[in-house]
């Protein structure tokens, strides 16, 4: 299990969030893709490998 130390991440959430405030943040951390809700900031993180994330966000990308 991977658990970066997120203490000082530049958190960063979507330009298609817009005002809603149900959205996830992500920060690049150690090496690996970090992922929080944004409505809790000092709640949990998931730690992605940069791999991982981005067949993520593709898969997203193409309606998967």
């Amino acid at each position: 299990m991977i658990t970066p130390d997120v203490s000082h991440a530049q958190w960063r959430k979507s330009s298609r969030s817009g005002s809603n405030s149900d959205c996830v943040e992500v920060a690049e951390v150690a090496g690996v893709v970090a992922v929080r809700d944004s409505k809790d900031p000092s709640g949990p993180v998931l730690a992605f490998e940069r791999g991982a994330w981005a067949r993520f966000v593709a898969g997203r990308s193409a309606g998967r």
